[in-house]
């Protein structure tokens, strides 16, 4: 049967689904975010923990423990066999196609199968593969290390962003698609660079994070640092994966729907 090309979509049914025991825990996980990454701009000037050099180490140990929780409880919420293997299929897929980029001069692959699985088999399916998939994907191309459990969560969340969008289809569901992706990618570019801002340059520069300095001071600083040595690679993100949204998304869009239909997840 032939897809429609416009219209509203409608959709099989997810292949993880949310709880309402699951949502609550991703508004909650979302919170921690805001903490986990923006800590250096959250800290009262002048407080013991601004300074503290133990404060970071601590968030640190924390995203790991929120990965775990947030990805067992949805995965554990009436999981149907069948989308668990289809979710070690993508990861695999992920971990594939990520050295055909690695982030070199910003081009990146890897946001493609992740965005698309989310869009297809639910925001629940697509904050899962997320974090699997840039772990798996890590393990390949030897990209374990302290930053890891950010790129995890931050694409867990993208992941999360694709499966809620509105259900359009045919060229506007591309052209949201292209949107959005092209917006995420500087959101996950700015995420992570937030989560390592703070001990990338000495407290001498007027791009470095100065702790006990009030936000917008620190907010200021952060973009003067994220235009000088991230925006090429942010940029090269988000037009790779808009460029590969446009050529490969229909196509690929059509072979996940398929396999949505045919899995008939319960």
């Amino acid at each position: 049967m032939a897809e429609p090309t416009n219209g509203l979509d409608v959709r099989p049914a997810p292949a993880l689904r949310l709880s309402t025991r699951s949502v609550v825990m991703l508004v909650v996980s979302a919170l921690m975010c805001v903490v986990v990454f923006g800590w250096p701009l959250l800290m009262a000037p002048g407080s013991d923990l601004s300074t503290n050099e133990l404060a970071p180490m601590l968030l640190v140990l924390v995203v790991p423990l929120l990965l775990a929780v947030v990805s067992a409880q949805i995965a554990g919420d009436q999981t149907d066999v069948k989308a668990l293997a289809l979710l070690g299929v993508m990861s695999a897929v992920v971990a594939a196609v990520r050295p055909l980029g690695a982030g070199t001069a910003g081009i990146e692959t890897v946001f493609l199968p992740i965005l698309l699985s989310g869009r297809v088999f639910g925001p629940g399916f697509g904050f899962v593969l997320g974090n699997t998939g840039l772990f798996a994907s890590a393990l390949i191309t030897a990209g374990v290390g302290p930053w890891l459990p950010y790129q995890m969560l931050a694409a867990g969340f993208l992941g999360l962003l694709a499966g809620l969008l509105p259900p359009l289809r045919g060229r506007a569901e591309i052209l949201m698609l292209v949107v959005m992706a092209f917006f995420t990618s500087f959101l996950y570019g700015w995420m992570m660079d937030f989560s390592y801002w703070p001990f990338a340059v000495g407290q001498d520069s007027q791009i470095s994070y100065q702790p006990g300095a009030p936000a917008l001071e620190n907010l200021h600083r952060f973009v003067l640092f994220n235009v000088a040595t991230s925006m090429g690679w942010n940029l090269g993100r988000a037009l790779t994966t808009a460029v590969l949204l446009v050529i490969l998304g229909p196509p690929l869009l059509r072979i996940l729907r398929r396999a949505a239909r045919r899995a008939s997840f319960s």
